[in-house]
């Protein structure tokens, strides 16, 4: 059996920019095959790498991430379900249009994704889901309201917890990552001044920071129910 046959795989989310588009090359480039989502992604004909586009809000998009990753390579060792969406503003100004779509992709985007991936881990006999969630969920902040971030990253956090204690018994472990402020080529430089002063390390985060964090719960076969806090010490103070 060659390398690239019996390596591990992991399905992401969020896959096409930004944080997602760091964590595939991360996984790649320890060894294993990738799965990437996203509502548009290239597909780069490797042999390691399969691109499934579609909206992982949709159960039908959950079915077919799953379906084609055990067609093309037979397994599903880890899923980081990143996807996500963010919308800070004062909580009597959200649409019902906006609570419906955060609600879809960081709530029912989960749900679906995960619950499908989960049964080939028991089948298995192991697995890993790795759930990204926020430290404003620990540590909000007057001067950025977000609470639908909270309830839905919240959320998140909290049955991070549940799953694991439910299949800790069958071999599948479930954490989560919780982020601060994290830079991305997909927004301004200037729109991180400030958020310095909201870290007790001094800056903002880098998506490799984040890919550390996630790549070592992936190997931290002994951590399940973790909340790992990627935040320059946000939620410690400031």
């Amino acid at each position: 059996m060659s390398s690239v046959e019996s390596a591990k795989v992991a399905i992401i989310t969020g896959a096409s920019q930004g944080i997602g588009a760091g964590l595939v090359t991360a996984f790649r480039g320890a060894g294993y095959r990738v799965v990437g989502n996203a509502l548009t992604i290239e597909a780069t004909g490797e042999e390691d790498f399969l691109a499934i586009e579609g909206d992982i809000a949709q159960v039908e998009t959950a079915e077919r991430i799953v379906g084609q990753t055990l067609d093309r390579f037979g397994r599903i060792d880890t899923v980081v379900n990143n996807a996500g969406i963010y919308i800070g503003k004062p909580f009597t100004e959200y649409t019902s249009s906006e609570f419906a779509a955060i609600g879809a992709v960081n709530l029912a985007g989960f749900f679906h994704l995960t619950q499908h991936a989960i049964r080939p881990m028991l089948a298995q006999g192991a697995g890993h889901i790795v759930n990204v969630t926020t430290s404003l969920v620990d540590h909000a902040e007057s001067d950025h309201p977000a609470a639908l971030a909270s309830l839905t990253k919240g959320g998140l956090a909290a049955v991070t917890r549940s799953l694991a204690t439910e299949y800790a018994s069958r071999g599948v472990r479930v954490n989560a990552v919780s982020l601060g402020v994290i830079r991305t080529p997909m927004h301004d430089a200037a729109s991180y001044e400030g958020f310095e002063a909201t870290s007790l390390l001094g800056r903002v985060g880098e998506i490799s920071d984040v890919t550390d964090g996630v790549l070592y719960l992936d190997r931290a076969t002994f951590v399940s129910g973790e909340i790992l806090h990627i935040d320059g010490g946000r939620t410690v103070g400031h």
